[in-house]
């Protein structure tokens, strides 16, 4: 299974509307299904928010890889959901 990290904070309209084009891209791709996404609040995780290299959520990471960091659209969370399973 392909490890994705979101970062994100509860409050962001941009983190919000960011689940929402996952839900609905996983639901138009099964194969995103195998991605298992790690949604890391940064208010509740700070230690771990700290010690990756981003400044705006959503933030998006393959490892130690920023794929995406800052408000994106839904061809850009694709974009980062397709370069997980060609990782894979």
């Amino acid at each position: 299974m392909i490890d994705l990290t979101f970062f994100r904070l509860v409050n962001c309209p941009y983190c919000r509307q960011a689940d929402k084009w996952i839900a609905e891209l996983m639901d138009e791709n099964p194969a995103y299904k195998d991605i298992h996404i790690n949604h890391i609040n940064e208010d509740e995780q700070a230690d771990l928010a700290d010690s990756y290299d981003y400044y705006y959520v959503p933030s998006f990471f393959l490892g130690e890889k920023k794929l995406h960091e800052g408000a994106a659209t839904k061809e850009i969370i694709k974009k980062v959901l397709d370069y997980c399973i060609a990782a894979s």
